[in-house]
């Protein structure tokens, strides 16, 4: 099939690549307008824009998808199908009636847990044993179409939202190159999704990362590693905002006794007091300054007996 894939973040680039490597045809590609990144804030092409540029494929970037000179483009280009994996942007109705075969969405849960925004973050957040991918056909509800197929990826006890979404994107890419050629054979057809087991994924903020150290080891622990990469963990010490990469729970017989907050700074570890057993602190990056393993930012600061993390 002629096909026009659509997507933005590195996420998405094994499933670019596996269909390059089909016997399909990537007649274009479809990817956020170029963007302020990186520490210098330079403007720069996607992940996917930059792939599609080095394949010698045609790249567009409507600022909206349903822009008239972008859906003419689109109707010239004539795809039998489109797939989509972490576009970034809601796709018209106009824009989905152009390819025969609709436009395909890889999501990163098992519909119809988890529609939305931010799916592997929310297996991590709510202690999923087990997550993994769909294929379905995209329609004017959210992530709400028929499912062409599924795969399934054990959630790790330390897993991070970005390990996790790593793993998901290489077996993803599989899923999406093996339904595109179910389309394609007339073999596969979508399945509606059942009624029962919808929930929905938010995307994660910054206040949805602060960590609470009044509440449970567990419950700090799952909120650290949800929102590792991003947003970004993180607490206040001393008036100052300090990030925190994934915390461990720690329930040895001989772990110190902390209130909620409470910093324990030990020569091999720094942890922290919660409502129920402490963690311990991985990588920090205090205010305006570089990451660093815990123990070196405590020796650093010197926290007193007085000294919390959080309000």
């Amino acid at each position: 099939m002629k096909l026009v894939f659509a997507g933005t973040p590195e996420v998405a680039v094994p499933s670019l690549r596996a269909l390059i490597g089909s016997e399909h045809e990537v007649a274009a590609v479809v990817t956020r307008p170029d963007a302020r990144s990186g520490r210098g804030r330079r403007i720069s092409a996607s992940p996917v824009g930059e792939v599609a540029e080095a394949e010698g494929i045609e790249v567009l970037k409507p600022a909206r998808a349903g822009d008239p000179e972008f859906l003419a483009r689109l109707e010239e280009i004539a795809p039998d199908c489109c797939p989509v994996v972490a576009y970034g942007a809601l796709l018209p109705q106009p824009a989905l009636d152009i390819p025969r075969h609709g436009w395909v969405n890889l999501h990163f849960s098992l519909l119809p847990a988890w529609r939305g925004a931010a799916p592997v973050q929310h297996a991590v957040l709510h202690g999923d044993d087990i997550t993994g991918a769909s294929t379905f056909r995209i329609v004017k509800e959210l992530d709400a179409g028929p499912v062409y197929g599924t795969l399934t990826e054990a959630v790790r006890p330390a897993d991070t939202s970005g390990e996790l979404l790593g793993r998901l994107s290489v077996s993803g890419a599989e899923l999406l190159k093996r339904t595109v050629d179910g389309i394609a054979s007339g073999q596969l057809e979508p399945v509606e999704q059942p009624a029962d087991g919808l929930s929905y994924a938010a995307k994660l903020t910054p206040s949805d990362a602060e960590l609470d150290f009044t509440l449970p080891a567990l419950r700090v622990d799952r909120v650290a590693r949800a929102c590792t990469p991003a947003p970004g963990a993180w607490t206040t010490f001393r008036g100052t905002r300090l990030k925190l990469g994934p915390v461990t729970p720690v329930t040895d017989a001989d772990t110190p006794d902390l209130a909620p907050g409470r910093i324990h700074a030990g020569k091999k570890h720094v942890l922290v007091g919660t409502s129920t057993h402490p963690v311990a602190l991985g990588e920090v990056q205090p205010q305006g300054k570089r990451s660093m393993a815990a123990v070196d930012w405590a020796r650093g600061v010197r926290p007193t007996e007085d000294d919390r993390l959080g309000a």
